[in-house]
């Protein structure tokens, strides 16, 4: 079976889409569809249910991509392994991350210090991490705690406290703690549910027997301040992130107890290659935020 093959099929069931995955592939879609027929005919079975324009994996092209996923993975670890060998650096470092305030400083110093690493760091909700590093999708993720997988690896960094983001006129601003019960009573801009920081609110809120109910949700911390300065209504965003914050229309005041916090830490999976420049990563980014 040959490696351009699996590289097709692996386009394909990640978009689901022939032309899409011929675009990316810079090969036509005539092309694409002859070669995953070619596959198919080697494996002597469908690897994708086709209906007009839509497709989706067939059980087996399910068990190929999983398979696929090692196979690729591996072949990355031993390009890496024999790079090190040879006194190579890695060319790019993949991290998920559940804010990339975490990181801006890190990702400063640490381009300085290998400016020819490259760092793809993409914002996502800590299941999305997850889910990304057992598809050998990303090389890291930084991520609220704990994050149980046996294929995973953790290293708790610091703990994280979530505070409230209020307008400078609103009444929360003259208060030195906001209570949970007086948050419940407000409009809120939250995060939507599938974010570990939403989850920490209702559970914190569920303990003394309330529910937050937003007006609105939104996926992004900037987004939601930018509705809190609008007097939209108040937010809750993770403590770390009010160090970027830059808008004099906003205050930020801590929850009283229950306060809801967590432990973020680096996470990668079990069977990570680890050449130098993901240990020195790790350890750059464990002292930046250890000492922040």
């Amino acid at each position: 079976m040959e490696h351009r093959l699996l590289e097709y099929f692996m386009a394909v069931s990640e978009e689901l889409h022939f032309t899409k995955a011929a675009d990316n592939l810079g090969i036509s879609q005539p092309t694409l569809s002859h070669q995953i027929r070619l596959l198919e005919q080697q494996l002597g079975t469908p690897l994708f249910h086709r209906s007009g324009k839509k497709i989706h994996l067939t059980q087996a092209g399910v068990i190929l991509l999983e398979h696929t996923r090692r196979i690729f993975h591996e072949l990355e670890q031993a390009k890496v392994g024999i790079g090190e060998l040879s006194g190579m650096k890695r060319g790019k470092l993949r991290i998920g991350c559940s804010g990339n305030h975490l990181l801006i400083n890190s990702i400063i110093t640490f381009h300085r210090q290998f400016p020819g690493i490259e760092l793809s760091v993409v914002e996502l909700a800590t299941e999305e991490t997850r889910d990304k590093l057992l598809g050998n999708q990303l090389d890291l993720g930084v991520v609220f705690l704990p994050l149980k997988d046996e294929q995973l690896v953790s290293v708790p960094l610091y703990r994280e406290e979530l505070v409230v983001i209020a307008p400078r006129e609103h009444p929360f601003a003259s208060c030195d703690r906001i209570e949970l019960a007086q948050l419940a009573q407000s409009p809120l801009v939250l995060f939507p549910p599938k974010f570990l920081a939403r989850q920490m609110m209702e559970a914190a809120c569920a303990e003394i027997g309330i529910r937050l109910t937003p007006v609105i949700e939104l996926s992004t911390m900037e987004s939601q301040c930018q509705m809190v300065a609008n007097h939209v209504g108040v937010t809750v965003v993770p403590k770390s992130y009010t160090a970027t914050l830059r808008d004099s229309r906003l205050v930020s005041r801590p929850i009283a107890e229950p306060s809801p916090s967590k432990s973020v830490g680096i996470v990668y999976r079990k069977d990570t290659y680890m050449d130098t420049v993901i240990q020195a990563f790790i350890q750059h980014l464990s002292t930046n935020l250890q000492t922040a």
